[in-house]
């Protein structure tokens, strides 16, 4: 059974933050990731919540 806790995923892109939060919630990783790209023209604490996470969240098993 797939966890369904909030852990950094293998297969990811930069640190798996973005696949993590996809598994999660049940969405597409690209999705996820496309929308987190995107969310970077607005202006926002994004860069620093990502950094946030990476730290946080532990990694797959």
């Amino acid at each position: 059974m797939a966890s369904t806790g909030l852990v950094r995923t293998r297969d990811s892109v930069i640190a798996g933050v973005c696949g993590g939060l996809a598994r999660r919630f049940g969405l597409s990783p690209f999705l996820v990731r496309v929308l987190f790209v995107a969310s970077c023209v607005l202006p926002g604490p994004q860069f620093v919540i990502y950094l946030a996470l990476w730290i946080m969240m532990p990694k797959e098993a």
